[in-house]
């Protein structure tokens, strides 16, 4: 499956880590979160998205108190909006299951002081092209956060 890159200056490197998720040299994670905006997508974009997804390989995480817990915690920080729950459990997702990497390209600061207090490491967030960059040639396991995908993908998907 092609896909039609959105934002023209990010357009080449999403695709190429798009690409790289596809031929396995990223170990991919997927929140419960993720699958849920999934679902609530409109159509076309739902069944892109889900289509794009059954092209890799990935780990869908469970839900678990932990992890709500450390959402809860950025919350009580102020770490992004109140409306942005699902942003917040992403991150804590990342943290509890201690992936190497989030893929995001909002800037979210805040999560290195609540993590070092609930005994979590830093979790660095990139955006594609600061990925590609940062691991180029090396085998990692990231964080697939819903908002790469729709910038992604201009299909209705993810």
């Amino acid at each position: 499956m092609t896909l039609h890159i959105v934002a023209s200056e990010k357009q080449t490197d999403t695709q190429k880590l798009w690409e790289n998720i596809k031929a396995g040299e990223y170990e991919v994670c997927i929140s419960p979160a993720v699958l849920i905006e999934l679902d609530v997508c409109a159509e076309p974009k739902r069944s892109g998205l889900l289509a794009c997804l059954g092209d890799i390989e990935y780990t869908e995480l469970d839900e678990t108190e932990e992890v709500l817990t450390l959402a809860a915690q950025y919350s009580e920080a102020g770490i992004l909006p109140k409306k942005s729950n699902r942003d917040r459990q992403h991150i804590a997702y990342a943290c509890v299951y201690d992936c190497d990497n989030l893929v995001n390209y909002k800037t979210i600061s805040g999560v290195k002081g609540v993590n070092a207090l609930a005994g979590y490491r830093e979790m660095p967030i990139y955006s594609p092209t600061m990925l590609i960059e940062n691991l180029r040639h090396r085998k990692r396991n990231f964080w697939f956060h819903e908002s790469f995908s729709e910038n992604a993908v201009n299909r209705s998907t993810l």
